[in-house]
């Protein structure tokens, strides 16, 4: 038998409004892609949390570009950040991405999220 999921009182949390319901909608949509799950993983368990093209792409059957494209729509989502250094692009995941996509996946049937997660994404 699983352990319940602990969650915080009713009153800690609000409806997602429907800007936070499109940002989130991107956010699942990107790391709906199995090669985007994975390349998340990479990065994350990568040495320092970061990774470029060239550390990552060894374990795939695809093409840089095509590699490249998939990092790109993770960006686009806001779960990854970059850094240019030299030629190479950096990747990174955002830790306060993962936090807002685990907070809904923690409420009662996903319909709301902590308050102060609400909050934040409609201050974006």
């Amino acid at each position: 038998m699983s352990n319940p999921v602990e969650l915080l009182p009713a009153a800690d949390w609000a409806a997602l409004d429907e800007a936070t319901c499109v940002s989130l909608s991107q956010m699942f949509k990107a790391i709906g892609d199995p090669v985007r799950l994975r390349l998340l993983s990479l990065i994350a368990s990568h040495s320092g949390g970061e990774a470029c093209v060239c550390d990552i792409s060894g374990p795939f059957d695809l093409s840089q570009p095509t590699i490249s494209h998939h990092l790109k729509v993770l960006r686009s989502a806001g779960i990854l950040d970059s850094e240019r250094r030299g030629s190479w692009v950096y990747y990174r995941i955002v830790p306060s991405a993962l936090q807002r996509l685990s907070a809904v996946l923690q409420t009662e049937g996903g319909a709301a999220m902590p308050s102060d997660i609400c909050t934040e994404e409609t201050a974006r």
